[in-house]
Parts: C-alpha cells; structure tokens; sequence
C-alpha cells in the first residue's frame, strides 16, 4: 500500500509529500514511529484533491496539527497522515469574528485576539494544540470550551467536499465533536466575540500563566494532560494519591510536578509511555474504582505485533 500511496501522491499537486517519515518530529512527546507518507498540503484545493484521493483509494489517514495531544505507537502510521501546521495558519478579522485555517496554534489566535480587544478566547492561551485540533475534541480550559465561541467550521470529508457546519451541527460534548465520526477534516473555523478590556484579559491570562509554571512540567516533552477527568473527581489527584507521581518506565516518568503529565525524560518509547498508561489506569481502578480515560490520541501500531 505505501508504495501505490507514494507512487501517486508524489505525482499529483497535494503538497509537499514525505516518505517513511519520523512522527518524533512532529508530536510534542517527540515520541512515533514512521509515517508510510505525509503531506503538508497549503491550499484548500490542495487539501481537497488530496482526501477525495484517499476516499476514492479507501487508504487509511489521519490528521494532526502540532501534535500535542497525540501518541504514536512504536511501529508508526499505516496510509497517509495530513499535516495542517504551520503550512495552513492563515488567520483573519471579519467585525468581531476571528477566522482562523485549522493549522493555526489555538493560542496564537486567542493572544490576536486579546490583542485586537476581542473576548471570548482567553480560555484558550491554556490549550498546547492547533484550532482543527482544538475543534475536534472541543478543547477546554479555564473553564471555557470551544463550543462556547465557536459560530462555524469548514470540514472537508473523504469525497473531498468542502461543507460548513455550525456549532449545533457539530454536536460538542465532554473533549469531543461529530468530526471524528464523520470521518472528515476541519479546514477553517470562525470564532464569535465580543468587544473587551486588553489590560484585563492580559492580567488574567498572566496570571494563568504563572499558575501553569507552578504546577505543570512545561519545560519538558509532554502532551499536555494524559486522562479526562472523571465525573467529580481528578485525574491527577487520583493517580498521585495511589502513589504513582514520579514512577518511570523506560525514559518516561509520570510527572512528579503533576501526575496527570507523562514526560519524556529523553529517548522515551511510545511503548514506555503506554505502559505507564496502563499502569496508572489499573492502580487507580484497583484503588477507587474508577476508571481513567485517555484524552490523549493514541494512533499507529506496535513494533512487536503490527498491529
């Protein structure tokens, strides 16, 4: 399959197009095996000619952004994975509404947004990941979710159509929105705000700053928080008090400055990470009866059995 995917990709105007490329280099845990092939498309009809090639081919794909919410196993990604980074971050002001290309890092739109004296994304300056990213899984922080000021988002599904859909339509819960199950990829959102005070949204993002570099591992590879939240209870909380802050496998350490942050200490393996996964996840069961989800997106297949 990979040799068909690059045969025709590599002839077709899609992007720029790697083969057999490291996913360490484009995951913030620098953690992933090979990719058989990624693109890094730059225009919108480049993004269109190349899904309505994978749904006619049925190739297996995968988006990302920077990503920061991801784990790629040790045996990397079967297909073709889309890259939409900083190959795709246009970003523009239409009156009071921020439209941003999904490559866009979800902060940098907030901190325009501030800038330009627009609330409604302040939230967002918490969130490592890009805006296609961050409207997929409906990111949140603060208290706030992309739902709450999201108007619309361009999706292109696997024909290769391009359909606005609205905040309704895309149907947001708990770190989650009907993209994944429609199978498509966001392209472009537009973000509804309202007119604010610069100085004031500036000294509460400040200070959310500041409480970030107390209390989570920022200086070191991570993907930001590794579990949801249980209903009343956290994650992080949960996995300290069954004493496992600080455990390590391999060159991966369950953070001692947060239990919720999985860090790569240098050299850690997907398999290292997903092990204390486990780990974390049978303790805190065997503790409290309470099962911890991954928030993190786990992708790709293992060197041992590939699959």
């Amino acid at each position: 399959m990979k040799e068909e995917i690059w045969s025709i990709l590599s002839r077709v105007d899609v992007g720029r197009v790697l083969r057999d490329e490291p996913m360490a280099r484009h995951t913030t845990w620098r953690i992933g095996g090979p990719a058989d092939v990624l693109v890094l498309p730059e225009e919108q009809d480049q993004i269109r000619r190349l899904m309505a090639l994978v749904g006619e081919r049925g190739w297996p794909w995968l988006v990302i952004g920077k990503g920061s919410n991801l784990l790629v196993r040790d045996g990397g990604i079967r297909g073709v994975v889309v890259k939409l980074a900083d190959n795709w971050s246009q970003m523009e002001l239409e009156g009071t509404t921020l439209v941003a290309q999904s490559g866009r890092l979800i902060v940098s739109a907030a901190n325009h947004a501030i800038h330009w004296g627009l609330a409604g994304l302040e939230f967002a300056t918490g969130i490592p990941g890009s805006v296609g990213g961050a409207v997929r899984m409906n990111a949140g922080a603060h208290g706030g979710e992309i739902k709450d000021v999201l108007t619309w988002a361009d999706l292109v599904f696997p024909d290769g159509s391009l359909i606005r859909k609205s905040n309704d339509e895309l149907g947001f819960g708990y770190r989650t929105s009907r993209v994944a199950e429609w199978g498509a990829l966001v392209v472009r959102a537009a973000f509804g705000l309202a007119p604010g005070d610069t100085a004031e949204m500036m000294s509460r993002v400040k200070a959310w700053t500041q409480r970030r570099r107390q209390t989570q591992p920022l200086a070191q590879a991570s993907a930001g928080s590794v579990f949801r939240n249980p209903v009343n209870h956290y994650a992080a909380r949960l996995i300290e008090e069954a004493g496992l802050k600080g455990r390590r496998v391999g060159g991966a350490q369950i953070s001692p400055v947060h239990a919720n942050f999985i860090v790569n200490l240098g050299g850690a393996t997907a398999g290292d990470v997903l092990a204390l996964i486990h780990l974390a996840q049978e303790e805190v069961y065997r503790k409290f009866a309470v099962r911890l989800m991954p928030e993190v997106r786990i992708v790709g297949e293992d060197v041992e059995t590939g699959g």
